[in-house]
């Protein structure tokens, strides 16, 4: 085999915008006829293959996107450093699952750059933090290759006892007293905004990493930054319940940037407290990640207005996946006949619901009633929160009660708001009324006009009833 000759030359990396580390990266440049790599029979590219240089490179670059993502996710820059250091073999596979998706670059010998690196890295991690939650670090830490090549790598639960230890010492952290007999400052700074000892237990518990965060750098210039937007102090502490995370992002690097992106998109400034309180996890996610979101809600016809509007009522949208949830759901409206980009607008939430599990149990529903698939699709064009109704607690019930109704089941297609309303305290009562009084409304009348404007037409409808038998006597 021929010696390939290598020409390194140490290049300072810039700090993208997206906030990659600025590491010392070589640049290579190796001979295009001595490079070659070698796919293996499940789409891998082996690692004794690459040159050892670039590899070094490679490695050093998912260090530095691994620790940058462990810092968003709360840990101090200490403790993102040690644990990317002790993930050796969690790197090895960050950079085997670069020759995997990029792996044609590699055989025509092409070398990757910073930002394919990073925008192949981020969303794994994301989908692993997804999926693994509080324990990501553990399972970071205690990572392991499973020996068969033919098997896809995963990660593997370290024993009950690591995980746990951990966070009994994180928990220990936070309720520890010093000489004085006090807790620590911030401690104390939380519970001074209305947080009790066992809330922060509770949280660290879930989120060890919480015990570690800084009172003067992280805790306190979050906490004054989301009063300055107008979030009630006794809000905080359900929020800091709902996302612990949120206390360990950077301000200028993260939620101040992230903010002014999302306001340019048309987030109303003056709902940010109300956004944040809905779903403080919204300045948790990546810039990428919520452009991957804004992406498809273009895509899908929304202007920017609309998407500004959709972020402001619904947050949580972001952290639906587009591939996995919202494109599958659009599609899946779309056989229906539904407009997508008016059933987003109108209730986003909808697109959150299992495909399996939700939606097509509930088309299903409809379609057994002798309803055709363009009346259920007007049906939910007309009333989009219809899907995110219980079969079981709310349609079934109410569908046996209209049985009982003097309507056609074309009245439910013309009206289908029928089962937002109660059962027990709309429903029943008004329509008790009007068989009481022997006259004929539409459904749309009996249920959504006010108690006010209900009792003035059900009079007026029984005086018209009443002249017209005088007439006929």
């Amino acid at each position: 085999m021929m010696k390939a000759y290598t020409a390194i030359r140490s290049t300072q990396l810039t700090c993208l915008s997206r906030g990659v580390l600025q590491v010392s990266r070589p640049w290579l440049s190796f001979p295009r006829k001595l490079f070659f790599c070698q796919a293996a029979i499940d789409g891998s590219v082996g690692l004794r293959v690459v040159p050892p240089t670039l590899l070094a490179a490679e490695k050093e670059e998912a260090k530095a996107v691994l620790t940058l993502f462990l810092k968003k996710q709360g840990l101090s820059n200490a403790v993102a450093v040690r644990t990317t250091k002790s993930s050796d073999l969690f790197i090895d596979h960050l950079v085997a699952r670069l020759h995997s998706v990029h792996k044609s670059r590699y055989l025509v010998g092409r070398e990757l750059t910073t930002l394919e690196i990073r925008d192949a890295l981020i969303p794994y991690l994301e989908s692993l933090l997804e999926e693994h939650g509080s324990v990501l670090v553990d399972l970071v830490e205690n990572f392991s290759n499973p020996p068969d090549k033919g098997k896809p790598v995963a990660l593997v639960t370290p024993p009950k006892v690591t995980v746990n230890s951990k966070k009994l010492k994180a928990v220990s952290r936070v309720s520890e007293t010093g000489p004085a007999g006090q807790l620590p400052p911030h401690i104390l700074y939380l519970m001074d905004l209305g947080m009790d000892l066992e809330q922060i237990k509770g949280i660290t518990s879930r989120f060890p990493a919480f015990a570690y965060y800084s009172l003067e750098g992280k805790i306190k210039p979050v906490v004054e930054f989301l009063l300055d937007l107008g979030i009630r102090k006794t809000d905080l502490p359900t929020i800091f319940v709902r996302r612990p995370q949120l206390c360990g992002i950077s301000l200028s690097e993260n939620l101040k940037p992230t903010m002014t992106f999302l306001e340019n998109l048309g987030v109303d400034k003056r709902q940010w407290a109300k956004v944040i309180y809905r779903f403080p996890a919204l300045l948790t996610y990546s810039r990428q990640k919520v452009e991957l979101t804004v992406d498809f809600l273009n895509e899908m016809g929304l202007s920017a207005e609309s998407i500004g509007k959709i972020l402001t009522r619904c947050p949580n949208i972001i952290s639906y996946s587009v591939n996995d949830k919202l494109r599958p759901t659009a599609e899946y409206f779309r056989s229906l006949g539904v407009d997508v980009a008016v059933l987003l607008y109108r209730c986003p939430q909808t697109f959150g619901l299992s495909l399996e599990a939700n939606l097509k149990p509930v088309t299903e529903f409809f379609l057994e009633r002798g309803y055709s698939i363009e009346e259920i699709g007007t049906m939910i064009q007309r009333y989009g929160a219809l899907y995110t109704f219980s079969l079981a607690e709310n349609l079934i019930p109410k569908w046996d009660f209209f049985l009982t109704m003097d309507y056609s089941k074309e009245e439910l297609v013309k009206f289908p708001q029928y089962f937002g309303y109660s059962l027990e305290e709309r429903i029943k009562p008004r329509y008790a009324l009007v068989k009481e009084a022997g006259v004929k409304l539409l459904l749309n009348q009996v249920l959504s006009l006010s108690y006010c404007n209900f009792d003035k037409v059900l009079k007026k409808k029984i005086q018209k009833m009443l002249s017209e038998k005088a007439l006929n006597d």
